[in-house]
């Protein structure tokens, strides 16, 4: 176990992050990934280091791992993987506890299976949960706002947007579970997306129009739903 050891000013030194930065080329990932607005991904910063690949990718997931930076990608069903996308991670007030908890517990038992889609697994695991917590909420109201009422109550901060053509957008301000994310990126999302999911279903609305874009826009995540325009109304 190491000594925590302290600075000049008498501020505890964090031995893993600093150790992170103890490079030029980590520092400078670190900077390019804070300046890019909707984050960046290992071919943003090839392209702007002339680093390879595979060492990009390395130097990224060391600023990960020491909690500098935070990776996601889109999980919105379509085919194939989508490249992961890093952003600067932020300090931001953690998920209730009980929510938090479930969380945890969920990705603890997702890693210790062998088999199966952990993503498809955390999708509707994240379902239920979210109709559970949507039938808590008051009757009667609009799909979307009782999906932001949930939202405000795990610790997601989320706005409300309206795009030009018409498309709703629900951006995700702050993510209370940002460790977690950083533990099992796949699956976080994926929890959250059945969420979402969820809570549109137990609100009368189709679930399947709810796509999770993680670092949609600079300084958030982005839910954006396609609903049929009488969903939008109190039932």
């Amino acid at each position: 176990m190491e000594t925590p050891r302290t600075g000049p000013t008498g501020e505890t030194i964090d031995l893993h992050r600093h150790r992170a930065l103890g490079t030029a080329s980590r520092a400078s990932i670190l900077e390019i990934v804070r300046t890019a607005g909707a984050g960046a991904t290992i071919a943003d910063v090839v392209e702007r280091t002339g680093l390879h690949p595979s060492t990009a990718r390395a130097h990224l997931d060391r600023l990960v791992d020491a909690g500098l930076l935070a990776k996601a990608r889109a999980s919105g069903g379509q085919p194939g993987r989508p490249a992961w996308r890093y952003r600067a991670a932020t300090t931001e007030a953690p998920a209730p506890a009980p929510y938090r908890a479930l969380a945890a517990a969920l990705l603890d038992h997702l890693s210790r299976r062998d088999h199966g889609d952990a993503r498809a697994e955390a999708t509707r695991a994240g379902h239920q949960w979210g109709r559970h917590l949507a039938a808590a909420t008051p009757p009667g109201g609009k799909p979307v706002d009782t999906l932001l009422d949930v939202l405000r109550g795990l610790g997601f901060n989320p706005r409300r947007h309206e795009t030009a053509d018409g498309t709703i957008e629900v951006r995700l301000h702050t993510c209370p579970f940002l460790e977690l994310v950083n533990r099992n990126p796949d699956a976080i999302c994926a929890l959250h997306v059945g969420v979402v999911r969820g809570v549109l279903d137990q609100a009368g609305a189709p679930p399947t129009g709810a796509v999770l874009e993680p670092f949609g826009a600079p300084d958030a995540c982005v839910v954006r739903l396609t609903l049929p325009a009488t969903a939008d109304v109190p039932a």
